[in-house]
């Protein structure tokens, strides 16, 4: 590839065995000798493993699993052997610019070219028409050769200086170089350009994909196709066996590194597999631009750069089937999962005895088995925790038959009752401590075996289905077959069942199918019903939850279990069920096997563009619901950024619910609310792809965003409970998901930059005003401005009709807008009283929107809570969601302002103003989500009032929340449908001033 000798021939891979991939050197010259880079080079990616042997690196001892705080290969230092018979070229020369010098390439093996190659024929164009394995594209000018410094963030250091591209993999790499140390000093800090993996997508014509190894980790092949629901970031299937019809997508383990052990979970009827991927997705990044020298005032430029970039996250993936298909299961653990790097695989339940030998066979790993007890308690504990409406309970007869319950803050004590083959209980005490107080063996397994014996069925769910259809009052004796009527004596009703099955022994007729399986459902339940009741009322616990294969969603099942708990508790133990109960051991088993990565200490949401969902109607015998083995689809979870706690305000933790309105439960707000957003998807689309003007597919990701989101819309018209409860939060929340997986960061970023600059010039203009007026006069005019400011929210039709049809609709406009006081919610008069007091300790300020909303309602107000005293902690979302402000943008406007303002600048300067993230990225807000970090500084300054701004934030959610300090919510209802149900009209106001009850 390079000049001289040793650019003759090409390098190939051949695959040895089931081991990864060797390079072969093919041509007339001998190999050359090894030659390190002596500033040391960070190789990541897929292909990191291949690159080194390509590249006859000599690698360290134990660089082949790489430490995880550094996953990839790590050449250490050495000499710089330069090839003889170099050509001066940038290609020749074995040598390219990087940081402060020249980091060396290994002479006479992959030699860096001005293009990055692309795979052509089997083997790697290096761009100059010649194969061959890898291409290095050179740093071109002298931007890209300034070493990064304390004024240059890696993310304005410019692009980075090339990828090793193999098979048409992008890899990531990174040249960590040191400065020269001076005479008698230690060496500086590394620094280090990376750039992140990308996936090339498969032509429509290209054969089908076949599956590679490099790097101890999957990588994709050139031909691999886009994965239809995230085309940056493919995603692991089901085998097909397991799925009706899939696409063919795999998971990218980015940065060479190994994937944490992947356990499978296999109980005794059920394999339930859980596996862990790390995925791509696409971030919108703001930079300030460098304006020393400018005023800032009549600079045209934006106030910042957009730029959007690659991240990897973490995912969690969750599915179960019926063990008929465990040789599927395998195939797929050991095509897609199993890597260079993994050794063991762990197991539990009974299918870790049953199958060990078949999994050592076929995987050839070593099988860990897992304590059983110790996997449920840790999977429910998981879930418990980190998804929002877990646990429900479950009420046939009322509307809805689903009512989720709320996060608790202390999940402790409680009684896991799990059915599977058999029935186990258990008191869990804490995170570490429980006990196994009984069981029995009457259990799923019961129901299953006794089930087939009756009807000759042989499919579980065609069990359920049968039960569903049946009547069991003709196989059961019930009290009024015996007695005539109730029992008066013992409080007996007629329709309890006295003997299940009593009738068939005495009934000369042959009883149905569906009657046999109804009774035999009933009997079993309530049995385990009882049970469970006893055990409950025994520990003196009034929480019992019910997981395991039998429930698995089915209404008789859930209905016959409650009816048991209720009537022997006598009410005073409730009985809950788990959306993803199916999948506790799992994932306590995927927990145990990924301790190095400690999972427990971040927290974790449920993926709602692509994972489960609850279903109350009886399961079908369809093939894709028979493969799938159960009523559940498949879960994922989304690593999320930061640990998420409750705000230490709340009055009540344990009773906060965030959402104003259960759309579950009120059928005529769902069914506007519903139709609302179905509306508004044109709109959302066309503002998706006027996002991405330079990008070729954006229309046709819109498209596939616009046919997910009305999916899931019209699944929640038929299943309102699908994802727990149903709210306006909730189809905010997916909507925000679904643009995500189609990589629509944020399609309101150019919208936030002007108008963020627009605002930003009529701050002077705005505070001079206030400044003029008097001391109760300027109160009133604060509290007008913040409200005008909430009208500029592009997530409201009206609004953004007015925005788009009237460019110059600002500020004044926008303030003659507001409803005439009195306001539809009033307390002004005595948050006036209270300004008259003395001044507040520390005030949070969750604030809404970029623009004016932030810059001329928001920055006033708190500029006057500072000039009194008060300190200020101004909280702004983790990441987008509509045209909502960001931290990050937070920070460029604070800085802006302070520039223009000495009470904003010396706030900053004296650490009495502060900007923190929410850790959300939703147009509502959930205090028990909160980022714990603003939770930690609120508690240490003492914050003594709460500043709820916005419709999503104030109206649909947390206009009932009760906090321990003073707290005021304002909003402008800019939906006619809403401000109608409140008793007002369009741009009402309601501002709600409350003081804690002593």
């Amino acid at each position: 590839m390079g000049g001289g000798p040793a650019g003759r021939g090409r390098w190939q891979g051949r695959r040895a065995g089931r081991g990864p991939r060797r390079a072969q050197r093919f041509g007339p010259c001998s190999p050359r000798p090894p030659a390190h880079c002596p500033s040391g080079l960070v190789v990541r990616g897929p292909s990191a493993r291949r690159l080194a042997v390509a590249a006859r690196l000599q690698l360290p001892e134990g660089a082949a699993r790489p430490e995880r705080s550094m996953p990839g290969i790590v050449v250490p230092p050495g000499e710089a052997r330069r090839s003889s018979d170099s050509r001066g070229s940038s290609a020749g020369s074995g040598r390219i610019p990087a940081a402060e010098g020249w980091l060396p390439r290994p002479a006479g093996a992959l030699a860096p070219v001005s293009g990055v190659g692309t795979r052509t024929g089997g083997s790697c164009s290096s761009g100059r028409g010649k194969p061959g394995w890898a291409a290095l594209s050179a740093a071109q000018g002298p931007e890209r050769r300034r070493p990064l410094g304390p004024s240059r963030s890696p993310a304005s250091a410019g692009p980075a200086l090339g990828r090793w591209r193999f098979g048409g993999v992008s890899t990531a790499w990174t040249w960590t170089s040191r400065p020269p140390p001076a005479s008698g000093q230690a060496p500086g800090p590394p620094v280090a350009y990376r750039e992140p993996p990308r996936a090339r997508t498969r032509p429509a014509s290209a054969p089908p994909a076949t599956r590679r190894r490099a790097g101890g980790c999957l990588a994709l092949p050139p031909s691999l196709p886009a994965c239809p629901s995230r085309p940056t970031a493919p995603l692991m299937p089901v085998p097909r066996a397991l799925t009706a019809q899939q696409p063919r997508c795999w998971t990218v383990l980015p940065h060479g590194r190994p994937a944490p052990q992947h356990p499978a979970f296999t109980g005794g009827s059920l394999t339930k597999l859980a596996y862990y991927s790390t995925v791509q997705h696409k971030v919108a990044k703001v930079r300030s631009f460098d304006h020393s020298g400018k005023d800032a005032e009549q600079d045209h430029e934006p106030p910042y750069e957009i730029s959007v970039q690659e991240e990897v996250t973490a995912r969690l993936h969750f599915v179960k089937f019926e063990n008929t298909y465990i040789e599927a299961c395998l195939d797929f653990i050991k095509d897609h999962l199993v890597n260079t790097e993994t050794k063991v695989i762990q197991a539990t339940g009974g299918g870790a005895y049953k199958f060990k030998d078949l999994i050592e066979e076929k995987l050839r790993l070593k099988v860990d088995k897992e304590d059983v007890m110790t996997c449920l308690i840790k999977g429910c504990n998981f879930v418990l925790k980190n998804i929002p409406h877990e646990a429900f309970v479950y009420q046939k007869d009322s509307d809805p038959e689903f009512r989720f319950q709320t996060n608790h803050p202390n999940i402790f004590p409680y009684l896991l009752v799990n059915i599977g083959s058999g029935v186990s209980i258990v008191k869990v005490e804490t995170e570490d401590r429980f006990e196994w107080i009984g069981g029995s063996s009457i259990g799923g397994g019961t129901f299953w075996g006794l089930g087939a014996l009756l009807t000759k069925t042989k499919k579980f769910d065609e069990l359920l289905h049968l039960a569903s259809k049946g009547h069991h009052t003709n196989v059961d004796m019930l009290v009024q077959d015996i007695y005539g009527g109730a029992h008066e004596t013992l409080g007996l009703s007629g329709n309890l069942i006295a003997s299940s099955f009593g009738k068939s022994a005495t009934a000369d007729r042959e009883f149905s199918k569906e009657d046999m399986a109804k009774s035999l459902l009933h009997m079993i339940s309530n049995d385990i019903g009882q049970l469970a009741c006893l055990y409950a009322r025994l520990h003196c616990l009034d929480r019992v939850y019910f997981g395991g294969f039998f429930i698995r969603g089915h209404p008789v099942t859930m209905r016959t279990i409650t009816y048991s708990i209720n009537f022997f508790s006598k009410g005073e133990v409730q009985a809950l069920f788990l959306r993803h109960e199916g999948y506790l051991g799992a994932i306590g088993a995927f927990l145990k096997g990924a301790e190095q990565d400690n999972p427990n200490q971040y927290s974790w949401g449920e993926n709602y563009a692509g994972s489960s969902g609850l279903r109350s109607s009886p399961p079908e015998p369809c093939p894709s619901q028979r493969t799938r083995g159960g009523a559940f689809d498949l879960l994922e979870m989304d690593r999320l950024e930061r640990p998420l706690v409750n705000l230490p305000l709340l009055l009540d933790p344990s009773s906060y619910v965030p959402d104003t309105v259960d759309l579950t439960d009120d059928a005529l707000a769902r069914k506007y609310w519903l139709s609302c957003f179905e509306e508004a998807l044109d709109g959302v689309v066309k503002r998706a792809v006027a996002s991405q003007p330079g990008s070729v597919d954006a229309a046709e990701r819109a498209e596939k965003f616009r046919q997910k989101y009305w999916n899931k819309l019209q699944t929640l018209r038929h299943q309102p409970f699908a994802y727990g409860t149903l709210t306006v939060r909730s189809l905010l929340d997916t909507r925000e998901h679904c643009l995500n997986e189609f990589s629509f960061p944020d399609p309101y970023s150019k919208v936030k930059q002007r108008e963020n600059g627009v605002a930003l010039k009529c701050f002077q203009r705005v505070i001079r005003s206030l400044d003029a007026l008097g001391w109760e006069e300027r109160q009133l005019a604060l509290v007008k401005g913040l409200l005008a400011g909430n009208v500029f929210d592009w997530g409201a039709k009206a609004v953004s009709d007015v925005l788009e049809s009237d460019p110059q609709f600002g500020f004044e406009e926008a303030k003659r807008k507001l409803q005439e006081r009195p306001w539809l919610v009033d307390s002004y008069s005595k948050w006036l009283q209270r300004l008259k007091g003395p001044p507040h300790k520390c005030a949070l300020i969750f604030a809404d929107n970029s623009g004016v909303d932030v810059i001329l309602g928001v920055f006033p107000f708190v500029r006057e809570l500072l000039s009194r005293g008060t300190e200020v902690i101004l909280a702004c979302n983790s990441g987008p969601a509509l045209n909502d402000v960001t931290y990050s943008e937070s920070l460029i406007v604070a800085e802006r302002i302070a520039a223009m303002d000495p009470v904003i600048h010396s706030a900053l300067r004296e650490e009495r103003l502060l900007l923190m993230q929410t850790g959300s990225s939703s147009p509502c807000l959930d205090l028990s989500r909160l980022d714990k970090g603003l939770a930690m500084l609120v508690r240490e300054r003492g914050a003594d009032l709460v500043v709820i701004e916005g419709m999503g934030r104030a109206v649909h959610t947390n206009y009932y929340a009760s906090l321990r300090c003073e707290s005021l919510k304002l909003a402008v209802i800019k939906n006619s449908w809403l401000a109608e149900r409140l008793g007002g009209r369009l741009f009402s106001v309601i501002f709600k001033y409350e003081v804690p009850a002593e």
